[in-house]
């Protein structure tokens, strides 16, 4: 059930939740909408791999403010000249040597080799980045937990992988909320006619998306009785997709678009 919120609007009917979110969903889900976000940089490239390998990038390095995750995801990129995959199958060893000084927060120039590493294994084999997130996942279930899990141990499976990089992929199995990948599969996932997400990806279905529950998400969502749990794990991220649905059963996620919008640009 969901809670009555504690906003001055009554939102308390399911009915009036939707239609109240729905125009949320309208008004930021928009072209308007990527400019000022990390969805940004995928949309600074037109080739499939390119696209797959910007969004991943930028949707691990969303820590922080917006604008400086823009511009250190463009100083990356700049590193690769801003042809990713076309860097990652066809550089020398003397060309990684530009990352040595890259750093965003805690990701230093060991994650950024590391990822280079992983993205060139992958993309010598594959030509897309769907697949290691399907390649021994359970892809009938309800959730994308499994695909997670999977790319978790895809990204890993290398055997000189550096420990220090797990902090920067998470995994349900971990309890983590995962909302830096949540956003990333929304992006690559998510198909509509108002050119914000890419829809790249046909076997991984909307209706298993998960909501990326960041701090703005997340307080919300609990103001809007979507979220009950006392702390913010996977099983929050499940309790407010689970909610989400009530709303859209084949497109919950939209809804990220409104609940961060409330947050970010509204401070509701």
């Amino acid at each position: 059930m969901l809670s009555s919120p504690t906003s001055k609007t009554d939102l308390s009917d399911l009915q009036n939740l939707k239609v109240f979110l729905d125009l949320k969903v309208t008004e930021y889900n928009q072209p308007g909408f990527i400019a000022n976000d990390p969805v940004s940089i995928p949309h600074l490239f037109t080739r499939k791999q390119d696209v797959e390998i910007a969004g991943f990038v930028a949707a691990v390095l969303a820590w922080g403010q917006r604008k400086t995750i823009i511009n250190k995801c463009k100083e990356f990129f700049n590193l690769m000249d801003y042809a990713p995959h076309d860097f990652i199958l066809n550089h020398k060893e003397s060309d990684l040597r530009r990352f040595l000084s890259f750093k965003h927060r805690t990701f230093n120039p060991t994650d950024a080799l590391y990822f280079i590493e992983f993205f060139r294994h992958h993309y010598r084999r594959s030509d897309t980045l769907e697949d290691a997130f399907l390649e021994g996942a359970k892809i009938s279930e309800p959730t994308t937990e499994s695909h997670l899990i999977t790319f978790f141990n895809n990204f890993f499976s290398l055997p000189d992988h550096p420990r220090r990089t797990y902090k920067h992929i998470p995994t349900p199995e971990r309890k983590s909320a995962c909302k830096r990948l949540n956003m990333y599969l929304r992006w690559m996932v998510r198909k509509d006619d108002f050119g914000v997400d890419f829809g790249l990806w046909e076997r991984i279905r909307m209706d298993q998306l998960v909501c990326p529950c960041d701090l703005h998400v997340d307080r919300v969502g609990r103001k809007l009785g979507l979220i009950s749990r006392k702390q913010t794990d996977w099983r929050t991220a499940i309790e407010l997709t689970e909610n989400l649905k009530k709303l859209d059963p084949k497109d919950p996620v939209k809804y990220d678009f409104a609940l961060f919008g409330l947050g970010v640009e509204e401070k509701f």
